[in-house]
């Protein structure tokens, strides 16, 4: 890889091969002198007295860009635990101006026509001439240490190759240039030099190898069973599109039915997947066989909470492991071949299961409301009857009933009447008569 020393190691590369390009066409004999080629700001190479100005290539980088092609090609860099999972790496493009200057008639263009040549027919450098050119300074130039040649030389590791584009200048943009430049203007050609890439040698946190491809090895012959492919339009994999509580609710409840549609949900063994949204803790069922490759179907537990050290204490199977609120749903398939699948997870809520009944007090009527599962302590409850709430303290334990006393009521009157526990209310509406009714109940 390369670091960064790339940005002169890409100068230092173009100008040795300027120079090895002059050299091998015997350009001394064309210009009738000996000549340099240089990396300077072209104000510190014109010079106004023309004795002392020599025949000269000069490169000069007058701008760098982000390459708009791989300028996020590393985001991101770190996993969810902000550890590097791969190096950060920076891709520039490099803007070049070649001029040449002499003393003489007709020798800048003849530089020029050198330096065109070499670069036209070398637009895509190998990594030997990289390597190569790097390996030592040029001959009578003020050469880099070893130690310098030796870290530039990683150029040619970088995964992209180094290549040479010609760009045109327009007349408003050359003006530019050399107008910033503050100096005059002499024969100019820019080139494009792209990719060059940067990256520090920093530890990371590499992925394990891959031991095998679409599941477990064969016990017989060792190998691995390789992608699985189906010769239809179907999902190859367990798939979830939605949840259905079977009672025709939003939501679920303890005693309830809920159906789990999606596709490819056949492929095994299936065990549905319940997990708190706030707490992460999930619970587990075995889904009402036989399912099909469309639907699984899966009963959720009722009744009191079971007594520790029952054996389904603390399952799924227990209703006091539950907790009114939000889940994630998802199904997990394990495969005749032992592969464990897991399908897409899907939100719903828990309401709770209620029943409500009304009692004349001594200020006026108290409605009491069992639970289930019972609520929880630091659970936020109230009771809304008809138009008017009642809000109640959070449990100290968990409780499977709470009670509030209204006043003012009509007696007689039928009014609905709703559990709210975090914010989720119990239904109200039995949407499986026909037509759907409101559950009340009487005032005495």
């Amino acid at each position: 890889m390369s670091n960064v020393l790339a940005l002169s190691a890409v100068t230092q590369l173009l100008k040795s091969m300027l120079h090895d390009a002059l050299i091998e066409g015997d350009a001394s004999q064309a210009l009738g002198d000996d000549f340099s080629v240089t990396a300077l700001p072209p104000d510190r190479i014109l010079s106004d007295t023309g004795e002392a100005q020599g025949n000269q290539l000069n490169l000069y980088l007058h701008r760098v860009t982000p390459n708009a092609a791989l300028t996020n090609a590393d985001l991101p860099t770190r996993d969810s635990s902000g550890r590097l999972s791969q190096r950060p790496r920076l891709a520039l493009d490099l803007h070049f101006l070649l001029t040449a200057v002499s003393p003489g008639q007709l020798n800048a263009e003849t530089l020029l026509g050198y330096a065109m040549q070499a670069f036209h027919e070398t637009a895509i450098i190998p990594r030997a001439l990289v390597r190569s050119a790097l390996a030592a300074g040029i001959a009578g130039d003020v050469s880099p240490t070893p130690a310098w040649l030796e870290q530039a030389a990683r150029l040619a590791d970088q995964v992209e190759l180094i290549k040479i584009t010609p760009q045109p200048l327009s007349l408003d943009d050359m003006s530019k240039v050399w107008t910033a430049l503050q100096t005059s203007y002499r024969t100019t050609v820019a080139y494009d030099v792209s990719l060059v890439l940067i990256e520090r040698e920093i530890p990371t946190r590499p992925a394990l190898p891959v031991l095998s491809r679409g599941g477990l090895r064969d016990p017989d012959t060792g190998r691995d069973p390789g992608v699985a492919l189906r010769p239809d339009l179907m999902p190859g994999v367990p798939m979830l599109t939605g949840i259905e509580p079977l009672d025709g609710q939003p939501v679920m409840r303890l005693g309830g039915r809920v159906a789990l549609n999606g596709m490819a949900l056949d492929r095994g063994t299936a065990t549905v997947h319940f997990t708190e949204t706030d707490t992460g803790l999930f619970l587990q069922l075995a889904p009402l066989a036989p399912s099909g490759p469309n639907r699984v179907v899966v009963d959720l537990p009722a009744g009191a909470p079971l007594a520790t050290g029952h054996p389904l204490a603390d399952t799924g199977r227990d209703p006091g492991a539950w907790r009114i609120g939000a889940y994630s749903v998802a199904l997990r398939v394990i495969g005749e071949d032992g592969r464990e699948l897991l399908t897409n997870a899907l939100p719903m809520a828990l309401a709770p299961a209620s029943t409500a009944s009304a009692a004349a007090s001594a200020g006026g009527t108290t409605i009491t409301m069992t639970s289930e599962p019972p609520i929880r302590q630091g659970q936020s409850v109230a009771i809304i009857l008809g138009r008017e709430m009642a809000l109640i303290d959070s449990p100290a334990a968990p409780t499977g009933s709470v009670e509030a006393e209204f006043a003012g009521l009509q007696s007689g009157a039928a009014l609905p009447v709703r559990l709210r526990v975090d914010g989720i209310d119990s239904p109200v509406i039995d949407r499986l008569a026909e037509p759907p009714v409101l559950e009340t109940v009487t005032i005495p």
